[in-house]
C-alpha cells in the first residue's frame, strides 16, 4: 500500500507537511516527508500551530524529508522535527541547500532560542543533512526487498531554488508516479523560468491558494504598480510594501528598476523624478538573500541574464538602500514618519504578523498621506489580512495588544503574487499527458479549494479529494 497523508496546509496555505508512506507485508512502514513548515495566523493541523510547533506524529520510519522551497511555511519546523529524533537527509535543489540554513537561522532566533552556540549547532546538524541534487535527475531514497523510492525535482517557478516534487514508487506488485505540487509560481514571473508539467502523476497533490481566481499579466500589474506608485507619493508619504524576504522582494526590485531604467527622467511625483526616487529595503535577511539572489545567476532566465549582459543591475541599483542594523532601521522609522520625503520602503513579513514592517506601521498607519501596499496572499488571522479587509473602510489593526487607526490608504496588486492563478494550476494539470486517477488539494482556503475542485470536474477530471 502506498498512503499520502497530511500534517499541514489543509486548513489554510501554511504549515505545509505531506507524508508518502509505503507499507509492506514486513513492518515497519517507511515513508519520506515533504517540507515541514510553520503555520501562520489561526490555521492549524495535526495538533500544531502558530504558537504549538510540536511535531506530534510519528516520524520513526521517515527516511528523508524533502524540501519544496524555503519560505518559512514550507520549512519552519524543520529544527522541531530534529527535536522530535528525525535522523535522515534533507533533500532539496542546489539553490535550496544555499538558502535553508539562511531561513532557518533567522527562525531560530525568532521562535527558537537566542543562544548563538545553540543556533550554530542545530545549522551545522542541518547543514550536514542537506543533500542538494540538480533539477530532473532522479535521486534513490531507498530501495529493499519488497519497495523502492526515489524522487525527482522540477522547477516550480515560485522562488529561486523551488521545485515540485515526482516521487518513483513502488510497494509490492503496485508501481505509482505521486508528485507533490510545493508552491507553484506564475508564468512569466521576473527571474524564474516557469514549471512545465510532469510526464506522468497517477497521484497529484496540488496548492490551490489562488484556485479560485487569476492574476493580471505582467505587463498590467507593472503598469499598475507605476500608478499606485505615482499616486501615493504625490503627498509626500512613504509606500511601505510588506514583502517576504525571499522571492517577493527580489522580483519587486527587479520589476522598480525597470520602472526606473524606462521612465527616469518623469516625474514620480512634483518636483521628484523616478531616477531619483529613494528604495529602501529594510530587512537583513532579504538583503541577505538578494545577494544569494545575484549570486545565483546560472539559475535566472533568460530575460533577467540577458539584463546582466547589457550591463544593468536589476537587484543592485543606484536608487536602493540597504538597512541592516537595529538601530539604523529604528532611526529610518523615525525620520520617514516626520519627513515628507516621498520613499518606497519594502519590510518584513509578508502578512504583517511580525518583522521591521511593524514598527513602520506603528509609526504611519495613521496618517493619511501613507499608503501601505500589498502585493501577496494575507492568510486569515494576520494583521495584513486584518489591514486589507478593514483598511479600506477606516479601521483598526492590533499590534502586541494595542489598536492603531487605519487612516492610510491601503493597495493590494494581486498579480505580484509568487502562486500560479487558476488558470496556471488548470494548465499545469491539462500537461500531464494522461489524467492523474486522483488530485487532491491542498493550500487553499476552503472557498479557493471548493472552487478550483469545481472548476476542475467542469472539465471532466473526477478522484478529486480536499484532505481534512
Amino acid at each position: 500500500m502506498i498512503k499520502i497523508s497530511h500534517h499541514g496546509a489543509t486548513s489554510g496555505v501554511t504549515g505545509s507537511c505531506h507524508e508518502l508512506t509505503l507499507h509492506s507485508e514486513q513492518p515497519p512502514p517507511a515513508g519520506i516527508l515533504i517540507d515541514c513548515g510553520l503555520f501562520q495566523g489561526a490555521e492549524k493541523g495535526d495538533g500544531a500551530s502558530a504558537s504549538n510547533l510540536s511535531v506530534d506524529f510519528p516520524i520513526d520510519h521517515i527516511r528523508a524529508l524533502v524540501v519544496t522551497h524555503v519560505h518559512i511555511d514550507h520549512v519552519g519546523r524543520i529544527p522541531y522535527l530534529l527535536v522530535a529524533g528525525f535522523e535522515g537527509p534533507i533533500i532539496c535543489s542546489e539553490p535550496s541547500a544555499i538558502m535553508l540554513p539562511e531561513i532557518l537561522e533567522d527562525a531560530l532566533k525568532i521562535g527558537f532560542t537566542r543562544d548563538k552556540q545553540l543556533i550554530e549547532r542545530v545549522l551545522s546538524l542541518i547543514r550536514s543533512r542537506l543533500v542538494p541534487v540538480p533539477y530532473g535527475q532522479w535521486h534513490e531514497v531507498f530501495a529493499e526487498p519488497g519497495r523502492s523510492l526515489s524522487i525527482r525535482l522540477q522547477r516550480a517557478g515560485h522562488i529561486l531554488g523551488s521545485a515540485y516534487v515526482e516521487c518513483d514508487a513502488v510497494s509490492g506488485d503496485k508501481h505509482e508516479r505521486i508528485v507533490f505540487s510545493g508552491d507553484l509560481g506564475a508564468p512569466h514571473a521576473p527571474l524564474l523560468q516557469e514549471p512545465a508539467s510532469p510526464e506522468r502523476a497517477d497521484r497529484l497533490v496540488i496548492e490551490s491558494t489562488y484556485g479560485d481566481k487569476d492574476h493580471e499579466s505582467r505587463e498590467s500589474r507593472r503598469y499598475r504598480l507605476k500608478a499606485i506608485l505615482e499616486r501615493a507619493l504625490a503627498d509626500g508619504g512613504t509606500v511601505l510594501i510588506p514583502a517576504f524576504s525571499i522571492g517577493r522582494t527580489q522580483e519587486l526590485l527587479y520589476e522598480i528598476e525597470g520602472l526606473i531604467h524606462e521612465f527616469g527622467n518623469d516625474c514620480v511625483t512634483d518636483g521628484l523624478a523616478w531616477d531619483d526616487l529613494e528604495i529602501v529595503v529594510d530587512s537583513p535577511l532579504a538583503a541577505e538573500f538578494t545577494s544569494i539572489y545575484r549570486q545565483l545567476k546560472p539559475f535566472w532566465n533568460g530575460e533577467a541574464a540577458d539584463l546582466v549582459r547589457q550591463g544593468r543591475h536589476p537587484l543592485s541599483f543606484e536608487q536602493l538602500t540597504v538597512i541592516n542594523s537595529h538601530e539604523n532601521h529604528l532611526n529610518a522609522v523615525d525620520y520617514l514618519a516626520r519627513s515628507h520625503r516621498p520613499c518606497v520602503v519594502l519590510a518584513g513579513s509578508g502578512m504583517c504578523a511580525g518583522g521591521r514592517v511593524v514598527n513602520y506601521l506603528k509609526a504611519m498607519l495613521g496618517e493619511a498621506r501613507n499608503d501601505v501596499l500589498f502585493v501577496g496572499y494575507q492568510a486569515a488571522g494576520t494583521p495584513g489580512r486584518d489591514i486589507l479587509a478593514y483598511g479600506l473602510r477606516g479601521g483598526w489593526v492590533e499590534f502586541d495588544g494595542e489598536r492603531f487607526d487605519i487612516r492610510a490608504s491601503v493597495h493590494q496588486v494581486g498579480g505580484y503574487s509568487a502562486h500560479a492563478g487558476q488558470s496556471d494550476l488548470i494548465r499545469f494539470i491539462n500537461g500531464i499527458p494522461e489524467k492523474p486517477a486522483e488530485i487532491r488539494i491542498v493550500h487553499g482556503d476552503a472557498s479557493a479549494k471548493q472552487a478550483f475542485k469545481q472548476h476542475l470536474e467542469s472539465l471532466g477530471y473526477s478522484g478529486i479529494l480536499i484532505p481534512d
